[in-house]
């Protein structure tokens, strides 16, 4: 049987408007909230999210 979740914002872990299933595996996946105002990008493997860090801009 197929499992979905929403997933969660990482800053605020709150509900976004994206639903993935236990076998969507989403990478580099720009991810944005409009109660943060931010876009995050983010890995997703058996509907576990993590974070990609990426490197401020150097002026």
């Amino acid at each position: 049987m197929e499992r979905s979740e929403w997933i969660l914002c990482p800053l605020c872990k709150s509900k976004t408007r994206t639903k993935i299933r236990n076998d969507t595996i989403p990478e580099n996946f720009p991810l944005f909230r409009p109660k943060c105002k931010q876009e995050i990008l983010i890995n997703v493997r058996e509907l576990n999210t993590s974070v990609i860090k990426e490197p401020d801009a150097k002026t």
